[in-house]
Formats: C-alpha cells, structure tokens, sequence
C-alpha cells in the first residue's frame, strides 16, 4: 500500500425482503442517498427502497442522462454532484436518515480515487449526522494478505488495498449502524451492458472463453440481491448493524453457466476453458483474465448456507437468466 495511501486512511479513520421489520416504511420518512443509483447495484437499492414506500435522493453527474431522467420519473430526487466535489456532497447529505454507498474501483491513472471518493462520501455523512451508512464492497476484500501469490505480486494491489481500504473507513467512521456488503461475482456481467468486456466472445460467437479451469466454481450474485439486503438494512437497521455479509446465491462452472444461459433464451452456449494467453488472444481482457486466474487458486469463497441465513431468498441463476432471457445477447457480433 502506498504512502499515500495508507496516509489517507489514517485521516479518515481519526422490495422484496422476506423478514418482518420493526419499522415500517413510510414516505413520510427522511429519504435515503443513495450513489451509484444509474448502475447495477445502486439501481438496485433504489427499486427496493422504492418498494419499501422509501424517500429516494440520487447523486448524479449528469441529471439530464437517461438514467438520471428515468429515476426521475420515478419519484427519484436528484442531486448533483460527485465524490470530489466536497461541498455539493454536504448539500445532498442534508435531511437524510441513510446512505448507501458505491464506488468504482481505482483507473491506472488515478489509483487513490476509490478510497478518496469513499472517505469524501463517509466525512459528508458524518458530518450530516447520518445515522445508518451502507457501503457495497466486494468479497474477500481484507483478506488479500492471505492470497497465494499475494506478497510476489501475483494480483492487482491497488483493486484489493482500494475495497478494503473504504472498508476500514467504514469501520472506523463512528456511524450509529453501518453494514458492509461484499457480493461476490455479479450476475449482469452476462447481459448488456457489462458483457461487451466481461465475456465478449459470449456476444460475438455464443462461446464463453475462460482462463478458468473446468471444475473451478464461479460465486454468483444477482445485483437485485444487494438492493434488497441495502435495503433491509434501512429498514431495520439494528439488526444488521455492524456486520460484514457475504454475498452469493450459488457457486457454478463455466460449463453449468452455459446451460443456464442456453436454457433460459434458447440458443446454444458452448465453453471453451483456455490458457490466460490464447484468452487475450480471443478477445479477454487481460484484468479479466487475470481476475479469472485469481479465482482458479483463491475465488471469492462465500459461505452460501451463512449468505441465505438473513431471511432474504437470493436470486439462482437459472432465475435471473430466465428474467433477463430477451436482454442476453448471444453470438450477435
């Protein structure tokens, strides 16, 4: 970890749920902020507050992009802002019961922005007073130090330094409840828009290409399921306070991936499990790859049986395949 980095940590450390609540959820109640609210996760949480009958406030760059306009629609305030602009963050903290927190992993040309955006957005929030923060991280982060290769320089450092470095704010924050979130391997990173990097070969030739072992399992999760669980940790907040959660429904292989896919829209999947050479080779990204290599020897690890324990039925795969059947895009390049 850099200097820096580790300089910066040390400042800023000093629906659908299945659970009955205590608190029932009415619009009457201070809204929610939520990041990130035009991806996956974000998008997510605002549906299932939505649900719940929750105030929704949205940070947006851009309040005029599609996205923004459609959570608008919705009843969705927007605020404008982002992560650095400090001062239009402390506008957009005022008034709301929650947070729910999504950062974007460090660029190779800003590779503190991941912990500076998730202190700025922490500092707002104490600040304001904000009584519950729920941060979305991914799983295994903190864990890196254990990894197989971890101290030769085998893995990304500063993606596994930045997830656990915002969690260590979060810790250390002084919130009277947080929740960390950590999913595991994003379901939607099969379907537009996300499969255009994550597993190109599947739009251009039906194929997926993996520099993944046969028999590795993959740990999935539907990003419905993070909206759900942030979502019942603001309803009831107590009961979630302080914990860490693991997030996947079921570990497949590539090859059952494939049948899910092939049987929820019709068209067939085929797998090719290949050198991480001949994956870049055929189009893979090589941080991808490198991240697939990562899940041969660690892999994200999710205990299932403690993920489903919370009262909140996650979503199979062959579930949400069959929901986002007409969005896969299959051999179409």
């Amino acid at each position: 970890m850099a200097a820096s980095f580790k300089a910066l940590l040390i400042a800023k450390s000093e629906s659908q749920h299945d659970f009955p609540s205590n608190r029932m959820p009415t619009m009457t109640q201070a809204p929610i902020l939520v990041t990130g609210g035009t991806g996956a996760q974000g998008g997510a949480t605002i549906n299932a507050l939505l649900a719940d009958g929750r105030k929704v406030r949205a940070l947006v760059r851009d309040p005029a992009s599609h996205g923004a306009q459609a959570l608008a629609a919705r009843g969705v305030e927007l605020v404008v802002g982002d992560f650095d602009d400090e001062a239009r963050l402390a506008a957009a903290m005022q008034g709301v019961d929650g947070v729910f927190s999504m950062q974007t992993p460090p660029s190779p040309t800003d590779l503190e922005a991941e912990v500076r955006a998730g202190g700025n957005l922490v500092n707002a929030a104490l600040a304001a007073g904000v009584s519950t923060f729920v941060h979305t991280s991914v799983a295994r982060a903190g864990d890196q130090a254990d990894f197989v290769g971890w101290h030769e320089g085998r893995w990304w450092f500063d993606y596994w330094n930045s997830k656990s470095g915002v969690n260590d704010l979060v810790r250390a924050a002084g919130f009277d409840q947080w929740v960390i979130l950590k999913p595991a391997y994003m379901m939607d990173n099969f379907v537009p828009p996300k499969v255009h990097w994550m597993a190109p070969s599947l739009e251009r030739t039906g194929e997926l290409v993996t520099a993944m072992a046969p028999d590795t399992r993959l740990d999935l999760v539907d990003a419905a399921d993070v909206g759900r669980f942030a979502a019942a940790a603001f309803a009831d907040p107590e009961r979630f306070n302080r914990q860490e959660i693991d997030l996947a429904a079921e570990s497949l292989t590539i090859a059952e991936i494939a049948e899910v896919i092939s049987a929820a829209t019709g068209k067939t999947v085929t797998t090719a499990c290949v050198s991480p050479e001949v994956a870049i080779g055929r189009g893979c990204i090589p941080g991808l790859v490198l991240s697939e290599q990562w899940n041969d020897v660690e892999g994200y690890k999710v205990d299932l049986a403690r993920a489903g324990s919370h009262g909140i039925v996650l979503t199979t795969f062959a579930d949400f395949a069959a929901r986002h059947a007409g969005d896969f895009r299959i051999g179409q390049k």
